[in-house]
């Protein structure tokens, strides 16, 4: 199982021993789309869905799931976050809707995956609040942007694979 950490010698899935790791300031940034139908979209900046505030409700969701990743992931530390944001991007063009969160802490192991789990949710949150409109919305491109900070360093995706 060479390269993976999530695995002993015999194979066996563990959670990876973070005991000797430094203390690092650490930062990932996750961005996931969702695209919705005409109706659904100007339903949503408009404010006019018949469940609520869409966007505030699906930040929420975002923040709540990052923070519990562990619960989630089995593998994943139980991690004190120190900062969670979820921030949304439309594009008029394409009837989309881009989440970003940005998850970080002080600490001894990545925060990526609390990130991709906020964007994750997030998106999920959106489709549930609008699918009596539309169930044909997809998610797509979920995906980490950046992170930065521990041993590995500073990682950017490049442009679209």
């Amino acid at each position: 199982m060479s390269g993976f950490t999530h695995f002993d010698s015999n194979g066996n899935a563990v959670m990876v021993d973070v005991t000797d790791k430094d203390i690092t300031e650490r930062i990932a940034i996750a961005r996931g789309v969702i695209e919705v139908n005409d109706e659904v979209y100007s339903a949503i900046k408009n404010g006019t869905v018949g469940k609520g505030d869409v966007l505030g409700t699906a930040r929420i969701a975002g923040i709540m799931a990052a923070k519990r990743t562990s619960d989630l992931i089995p593998m994943c530390h139980p991690l004190m976050l120190t900062k969670v944001t979820i921030d949304f991007e439309t594009d008029d063009d394409a009837k989309s809707i881009a989440v970003i969160c940005t998850a970080k802490l002080c600490g001894k192991t990545g925060v990526e995956m609390e990130a991709l789990t906020g964007v994750s949710v997030a998106l999920l949150t959106i489709y549930d609040m609008c699918k009596a409109m539309d169930r044909s919305m997809q998610m797509k491109e979920i995906h980490l942007v950046e992170k930065d900070g521990g041993k590995s360093g500073h990682y950017i995706r490049q442009k679209s694979l």
